[in-house]
């Protein structure tokens, strides 16, 4: 039995698991792949308070020494289903079945796919949706590497990872607007770099080849007009789909399938409690996710020491009784 059972090692529990240990709590983290989530898939983080510049799995890996360094649990294990209603809430792995009087849930959210013909038949033969993993693939220094990169997006992690893809080829930037959404200085950084050229108001709507990737189609969403553009790559980013599958039907979430918690990450559900991207929230980043789990972990400690004073109180009026 665990006071806190968090599931999702990201930023978000990782940062809970550290909060809720040094309260003294029993804690166990529960991940299905690497400690860090979305944090792995990240190449420089630049805007985590007080360290100027780190990689991303170097983070993920700092954060998850630091929660173990406090004596929390780590366990691995996909989640099947949830039964959250009641006092002792039970998480079901694929692996095994565990209880906790209380459950954070960091599982975060997962790039959205295109949806474009032939996307799913060549991802990790052309398409990908991190830079950091498959860049260096695309090196034009290669024999065949020669036709470029093509990145489809307009938001902050579209332009920071086509930034980082100039390392190793040319790349084109394909938005299904005429301007973009990312933070003005990624904006400023993207249109000064002579490796970046755009294409707007424009969709991918095919990927092309035969063992691997060899050209994208591009539709022009204004004129309509359809377009075939040779490309060694295509890096997808048009946005998240929030981890809650093994939540379906909770009331806890709303219609797009993100969590709805208050400023304490409280659900609507007692002892469950949400952190991090998995949240329907505004901002989505490193150091929001960091602290909402640190806001969660002491929210579900002063929870559980409310069950403890309940009980004592109900054991006081049966002595006097």
């Amino acid at each position: 039995m665990y006071d806190l059972l968090i599931i999702g090692a990201g930023p978000a529990g990782l940062s809970a698991a550290v909060y809720a240990a040094r309260a003294n709590l029993k804690v166990a983290v529960l991940e299905k792949g690497l400690p860090g989530g979305q944090m792995q898939n990240t190449t420089e983080v630049e805007n985590y308070t007080g360290i100027k510049m780190i990689m991303g799995p170097e983070l993920s890996q700092v954060m998850y020494e630091h929660a173990l360094h406090f004596g929390v649990e780590y366990k691995t294990g996909e989640v099947e289903k949830a039964e959250l209603e009641g006092p002792i809430k039970k998480i079901h792995t694929d692996k095994e079945i565990m209880e906790a009087k209380t459950v954070l849930i960091a599982t975060g959210a997962e790039p959205k796919l295109l949806g474009a013909s032939g996307e799913k038949e060549f991802r990790g033969r052309g398409v990908s949706y991190c830079a950091t993993c498959d860049g260096a693939f695309f090196n034009e220094k290669r024999p065949g590497m020669d036709k470029g990169i093509i990145v489809v997006g307009g938001g902050d992690s579209a332009i920071e990872e086509g930034a980082f893809l100039t390392r190793f080829n040319k790349v084109t930037i394909v938005h299904r607007r005429d301007k973009l959404r990312a933070q003005p200085i990624l904006q400023k950084r993207a249109f000064e770099n002579p490796r970046i050229d755009f294409i707007w108001d424009s969709t991918v709507e095919a990927v092309n080849g035969e063992n691997a990737m060899q050209s994208v189609t591009i539709k022009n969403l204004k004129t309509g007009e359809t377009y075939e553009k040779p490309a060694n790559g295509l890096f997808i980013y048009v946005g998240m789909k929030p981890n809650t599958d093994f939540l379906s039907g909770s009331r806890i979430l709303n219609e797009g399938g993100y969590i709805v918690t208050d400023e304490s990450m409280k659900t609507a559900i007692p002892g469950v409690f949400a952190a991090g991207d998995v949240r329907d929230k505004g901002l989505r980043q490193i150091i929001t996710a960091a602290s909402d789990g640190a806001i969660a972990a002491m929210t579900a400690y002063h929870y559980i020491e409310s069950l403890a004073d309940s009980a004592e109180t109900e054991a006081d009026v049966t002595v006097s009784q």
